[in-house]
């Protein structure tokens, strides 16, 4: 796993405060400790390296590397059970075949399972090491966090979660925007797993989002 390019090195531990102190609803509810979660996300990611569990850092934090504006106060994981009950620290709040949704004392973490093969191919095949403020942690590339949005797409769309939609499909012209990767290699991995009625769908949002770029790249040049 090769040491990624960084534009700078990223707090994953301020990131989280800080969408947590400008949440005003969860203030109002809970009266979060902020500095609390400092420690918080700095000794989850010790454990990890301590007992040695195999993770892919994925969602906001992972895309904060690679574009600006996100703001996110949970931290996402690719991990395997095995490695999960590595850390009997996070106490399961739901779970599916594909999901956990946990906490670490105050931090939320949300677990993609790679009983999944997709989330499975992205932690084999789309990860490099990323420089954070903290330490170096093993974060899905940019063409990793594509198919991730792309693959989760469809299943927000029939949910009607287009709060959701709207961000992940930003996410993804985003990415495409800054760094144009080959598309062609994505939607075969992706063709993997989801219909050929899903996977025409996806074509079509994609090529939307180019023709958007295309068309407001020229008109501000």
């Amino acid at each position: 796993m090769a040491i990624a390019n960084v534009k700078n090195q990223l707090s994953i531990g301020n990131v989280v405060r800080n969408a947590v102190v400008f949440n005003f609803k969860k203030w109002r509810n809970s009266g979060v400790n902020s500095d609390s979660l400092l420690q918080s996300v700095d000794r989850l990611f010790t454990l990890l390296d301590e007992r040695q569990a195999d993770y892919l850092l994925v969602g906001g934090i992972a895309l904060l590397q690679y574009i600006e504006g996100r703001n996110t106060e949970d931290i996402d994981l690719i991990m395997a059970l095995s490695s999960l009950e590595r850390l009997p620290e996070i106490s399961v709040i739901s779970q599916d075949s594909n999901f956990i949704r946990g906490n670490f004392n105050e931090l939320q973490i949300d677990i993609l399972l790679t009983e999944n093969p997709l989330f499975a191919r992205v932690q084999q095949s789309y990860s490099a090491r990323q420089q954070f403020l903290e330490r170096t942690i093993p974060c899905a590339t940019v063409e990793g966090l594509i198919i991730l949005k792309l693959y989760a797409l469809p299943s927000l769309y029939r949910q009607g979660k287009f709060a959701r939609v709207s961000l992940y499909e930003n996410d993804v012209a985003t990415l495409l925007y800054d760094y144009s990767p080959d598309l062609e290699p994505l939607f075969e991995v992706v063709a993997k797993y989801v219909s050929d009625s899903d996977l025409i769908s996806l074509k079509e949002i994609v090529a939307e989002i180019q023709q958007r770029i295309e068309r407001f790249g020229k008109e501000f040049e």
